[in-house]
């Protein structure tokens, strides 16, 4: 099994600024591709944001997903490799909005394969805040949350909570979650 370990949860969480930590102990870490997406569709006035063409956006987090673990599977530097967020967190996407998931999309996805331990940070509310990339509202953020834990269920994910705690914590949580059989 590859040591490709997933961060998730709704957004406002604390996503990032774990992995930011997790990356700062010395762990290869994966930033998430959807705020890069749409600062560059913003830049460059593009069509491909969640409140314009929600299938192109889609289109664009699924492909460099597909990218980033591809570049970090010939660069494997570290004994746990952390992702912010993975492939399936499309697919929730897609789910959550309705937009039509092909066969050959659930094919790629059970194809690229991560640790089975998928960590998922609840919602919080004390630290969740919208900025120009993230606009969901806090039920929005609750739902995603929720959706987010039955698609990696679905795929045969074992969902581990992160608990609400300082990022110190949370690292020392999640590291010693992987250490335990």
């Amino acid at each position: 099994m590859k040591p490709f370990y997933i961060i998730t949860g709704g957004p406002g969480v604390g996503k990032t600024t774990l992995i930011n930590e997790l990356n700062n102990y010395g762990y290869q870490t994966v930033q998430e591709c959807a705020r890069k997406i749409i600062k560059e569709q913003i830049k460059t006035k593009g069509e491909g944001l969640p409140w314009k063409n929600k299938g192109l956006y889609a289109k664009l987090m699924f492909e460099a997903s597909l990218e980033s673990y591809d570049n970090i599977n010939v660069g494997i530097l570290s004994d746990f490799i952390f992702f912010d967020r993975g492939i399936l967190d499309t697919i929730c996407y897609m789910k959550m909005e309705h937009i039509p998931i092909s066969n050959q999309i659930i094919k790629i996805a059970r194809h690229y394969l991560y640790n089975k331990k998928v960590f998922i940070l609840p919602p919080w509310k004390e630290i969740y805040k919208t900025d120009n990339e993230r606009k969901q509202s806090w039920k929005e953020a609750e739902f995603t949350f929720k959706k987010m834990k039955e698609t990696y269920l679905d795929f045969g994910y074992n969902i581990i909570e992160v608990p609400k705690a300082n990022v110190q914590e949370r690292v020392e949580f999640i590291i010693q979650s992987i250490n335990k059989p």
